[in-house]
């Protein structure tokens, strides 16, 4: 058993990470090359070690003490949503947790609102950008500005409504002067779109832009390795295009984009028009 002010931390520190939206932990075990010396490994033998036993060890031998799960979890840190079967319900639950944010700096710079997610909690095919605009942090609904309009005729081109799919960003809050959000900002925020993924369960997700691509795959490429292939995402098909708001940049890429697309609808099973929108 772990003596009482270690578990109160360890709760704490549960907690804290609940706050942020992180619910899945993993312990790593201890080995003979993390203990330091005879002494060290003589005291993780014994199951009760005490504090002042403990005080008497290296730095890396603390951290490689064994604490049971059921220990240090005493204190529930089961996501909201757990066990919810309905989408509608789980994402409601998602949104309840996440709140009326405030977990990183974006609540602090000007943000208006928090820009969820929207569209059909069912949905076999998932669009996820980078961050909400200056329209979408107006509205509170992502993809609502000339890039929204945009990507609404390529899902219309695919045969789909915009009610058919789901759309979020990788962020929910609106960087100021629509800069590109820190590396920091995107690991506060995107556990609440791990969960609203999970909750959601596409049979396919297309990330839109180099930013997004690389958040979720965790892979600095340039965009020429991400399209065209698909990445297997949590068990989920992942594809890679360009945003609409480049697009708007370089109509040029508009065809790439199509190609994209054809690509994302034969893995759906869904017939392809002859020809897409422009």
């Amino acid at each position: 058993m772990l003596d009482p002010e270690l578990k109160r931390a360890l709760a704490e520190r549960v907690r804290y990470y609940n706050e942020l939206g992180i619910y899945d932990f993993y312990r790593r075990e201890p080995t003979e090359a993390s203990l330091d010396t005879r002494q060290d490994a003589a005291i993780l033998e014994n199951p009760t070690v005490q504090p002042e036993q403990r005080d008497l060890m290296t730095p890396r031998s603390k951290a490689a003490i064994a604490v049971p799960v059921e220990d240090v979890f005493e204190v529930s840190n089961a996501k909201p949503e757990s066990g919810v079967v309905d989408p509608v319900q789980a994402l409601r639950l998602i949104r309840e947790d996440l709140g009326d944010c405030t977990r990183c700096r974006l609540s602090k710079q000007g943000r208006k609102q928090i820009v969820f997610g929207v569209g059909n909690p069912k949905a076999e095919l998932m669009f996820i950008g980078e961050a909400p605009g200056a329209d979408e942090d107006q509205q509170g609904e992502p993809f609502v500005g000339r890039a929204g309009q945009l990507l609404n005729n390529m899902i219309k081109a695919m045969g789909l409504r915009r009610e058919d799919v789901y759309i979020a960003n990788i962020i929910k809050c609106r960087p100021p002067g629509n800069r590109t959000p820190e590396r920091d900002e995107c690991e506060t925020c995107s556990p609440f779109l791990m969960r609203q993924i999970a909750a959601i369960e596409p049979k396919a997700i297309v990330a839109l832009g180099a930013v997004a691509a690389k958040t979720l795959l965790a892979i600095n490429a340039p965009m020429s390795e991400f399209r065209g292939r698909w990445f297997d995402f949590r068990g989920t098909k992942l594809a890679v295009t360009y945003h609409p708001a480049f697009l708007l940049r370089d109509p040029r890429q508009k065809k790439e984009t199509w190609k994209d697309l054809q690509m994302v609808m034969k893995e759906l099973g869904m017939a392809i028009p002859a020809k897409g929108a422009e």
